[in-house]
């Protein structure tokens, strides 16, 4: 006998707070599994701030019924950094028993009672573009608004497969492993440098002086080393086309913690690293960039936990 309380499949809320609903739209290009696999076959997704159907009461009396009948049931995935000034009245979900209900206090009630929480793209995971200076909304990621793990899956947007194979992966096998900032070493830990395409053309001083060329393009802004990602052999569009190096532009580091804030101005030279202006070995250049990653990985970190825009567990 069928129990109907007890939900055929993974139950998944996806919730916008302060987002331009890019990683989403981003969600929807996945091709292996795509979007309707995901939400026909492996998981029913019960709540869409975007593509749901239903607003108003009925949408918030479905939030409601989650939090209340399946506990520990759900996978919480928010989407966008949390507001907190003026408690949060910055990003509204919607409205429960006549007040405002505030993205600050539905990531707390939802969050308490989900059985993980994923924070998709890099405002929700850091802080991101809505935690930019002056951050008039006192906006933080998602961790420093939870007293609870948060699994992040940072990107501007995400790759879909990012997203994908972590969903995937906490439905199948539980928790994937996780890097220092709970990123999923699976997508997160190798750098953009170290899988660049272009690595020799680094490797043997050979810099493109401006966008649209061909060679390396650390001189020019590049912060492939220090941003943890697999775009370069993951690539995007569904087909796997291409990514931002390829298309003849630096990588602007958006996966990183410090983005985009500590990543600008996104055309100039990485500091503090002196290359020769002849041939250097790989082993040579992966000392560098390895350093220059420790220090600005350990230097932001304790700038976030200083500013309240992360916490680390």
């Amino acid at each position: 006998m069928v129990n109907k309380d007890v939900p055929a499949k993974p139950l998944i809320i996806w919730l916008g707070t302060n987002t331009c609903a890019g990683d989403m739209l981003s969600l929807l290009n996945a091709k292996d599994p795509g979007y309707q696999e995901l939400i026909s076959s492996i998981a029913e997704l019960r709540f869409d701030y975007l593509l749901g159907a239903s607003e108003g009461s009925d949408a918030i009396n479905v939030l409601d019924d989650l939090q209340k009948n399946h506990k520990a049931a759900y996978i919480l995935v928010v989407e966008g950094s949390i507001p907190t000034r003026s408690n949060g009245l910055y990003s509204v979900i919607g409205y429960r028993n006549g007040k405002a209900w505030t993205a600050l206090q539905a990531v707390r009630e939802l969050g308490a009672e989900a059985r993980y929480v994923v924070a998709a793209g890099t405002c929700a995971a850091f802080g991101g573009i809505y935690a930019a200076a002056p951050n008039p909304s006192k906006c933080v990621s998602l961790q420093a608004a939870l007293d609870r793990k948060v699994i992040n899956v940072p990107g501007c947007p995400i790759n879909p497969e990012w997203m994908m194979g972590t969903l995937n992966h906490l439905i199948q096998y539980g928790e994937p492993a996780l890097d220092d900032y709970s990123r999923p070493k699976l997508f997160y830990g190798e750098t953009i440098h170290n899988l660049c395409q272009r690595r020799d053309y680094f490797d043997n001083s050979i810099f493109a002086a401006k966008p649209g060329e061909p060679w390396c393009m650390y001189k020019i802004g590049c912060k492939g080393p220090v941003t943890y990602a697999d775009c370069p052999v993951r690539q995007w569009n569904g087909e796997h086309l291409s990514w931002p190096v390829k298309a003849n532009t630096p990588c602007i580091g958006c996966a990183s913690p410090e983005f985009p804030d500590g990543d600008v101005p996104f055309f100039e030279h990485l500091p503090d690293v002196k290359l020769p202006g002849i041939k250097v070995t790989a082993n040579r250049v992966g000392l560098l960039t390895g350093v220059v990653t420790a220090l600005g990985i350990g230097a932001h970190l304790l700038g976030s936990i200083l500013t309240g825009r992360l916490r680390k567990h």
